[in-house]
């Protein structure tokens, strides 16, 4: 087994499934292509849409909106896939345990971009592939990464820890655009990384017991609710009614995100292979800082660029196949 052969592609809003082999897909045509490349684009336009929303609302009510709209949108799913939309007894545990999950870690995700920024936040959020990746191979040993994916975590680290020691030096808090990188903030966005790679893995046992569908549905708005109940507890509430960047901002990460993504995604995963999508996710953090840059206001330092190219280069080299004829498929 290769790392990129037997490895879901999970994606931020809780894509993957178990995954099984069979032969690799089709080779891909220009439309796929431009349409992986594109879902890839607007995930990594989730970290600058939320902080639009939280320079208005708070990170945890930001939280349960959007997951109350991806819910909503799921609705219409589930019927379309003839996916069960009750759950039994036995199911209720692994679906509050993915509820749990989603809690806290898009409750870490908002709350670290607001105390960095997008850019930071699109880069650290996905070393989840790498936590996935490090567990399956060190830990639970049901892949085997060759030197290459290895060679991949490697890079990647050394670009994070980089970046992250030049965040905590006082010149680089320094204000920038409309966001400030913290030391505190950026720590959070990387447990929030680690907790959606935890997620990513139970998702798979999930997924076993229930339709991809089905939990997905209850697992966004059981995770809203939480997000309701928490805010209500520990937030203030809004003083003003929603300006327009803040409602656009909603629904692109409760309906473009969470919504189009979502199916573009699983769509294109009926006709080809997982690592063939998936090698093109190293373009989502690069689109994330892209878009930092250009509408947050991002500074573009060196050691950003270094740690956006060595993240980019570890998720290519942790994806690309090594030589195996079957693909893992969600």
């Amino acid at each position: 087994m290769t790392s990129s052969s037997n490895r879901q592609d999970g994606r931020v809003e809780g894509m993957p499934a178990a995954p099984v082999l069979r032969p690799a897909g089709k080779p891909l045509t220009a439309a796929a292509t431009a349409l992986a490349l594109t879902t890839a684009f607007l995930w990594g336009g989730t970290a600058v849409s939320n902080q639009f929303a939280v320079d208005q609302l708070p990170p945890l009510m930001v939280g349960g909106l959007r997951f109350f709209l991806a819910g909503l949108f799921m609705l219409p799913w589930c019927l379309v896939e003839r996916a069960p939309i009750g759950i039994t007894r036995a199911q209720w545990k692994p679906v509050l345990v993915m509820a749990a999950l989603l809690f806290l870690q898009i409750g870490t995700f908002n709350i670290g971009g607001k105390w960095s920024t997008s850019s930071h936040a699109s880069l650290f959020v996905n070393t989840y592939i790498f936590w996935v990746a490090g567990v399956e191979h060190f830990v639970t040993r049901t892949i085997r990464l060759g030197w290459r994916a290895i060679l991949g975590l490697a890079i990647a680290g050394i670009g994070v820890a980089l970046l992250v020691l030049s965040t905590a030096k006082p010149a680089a808090t320094a204000a920038s655009g409309m966001d400030t990188p913290t030391l505190s903030g950026d720590l959070i966005l990387l447990l929030s990384g680690l907790i959606l790679g935890v997620k990513v893995l139970y998702t798979k046992d999930a997924v076993r017991q229930i339709a991809p569908g089905t939990v997905i549905l209850w697992h966004d708005f059981l995770g809203a609710a939480m997000f309701f109940v928490a805010s209500a507890l520990t937030e203030p509430m809004p003083t003003s009614a929603p300006t327009w960047p803040t409602i656009w901002a909603m629904l692109y990460g409760g309906f473009v995100v969470s919504g189009f993504c979502f199916a573009a995604h699983a769509f294109q995963l009926r006709t080809y292979g997982a690592s063939q999508i998936s090698v093109f996710s190293f373009t989502t953090p690069v689109f994330g800082v892209g878009l930092g840059v250009l509408l947050r206001g991002d500074a573009l330092s060196p050691w950003l660029l270094v740690c956006g190219v060595a993240v980019a280069v570890g998720i290519t080299l942790v994806n690309l196949p090594e030589g195996s004829e079957a693909e893992a498929l969600e």
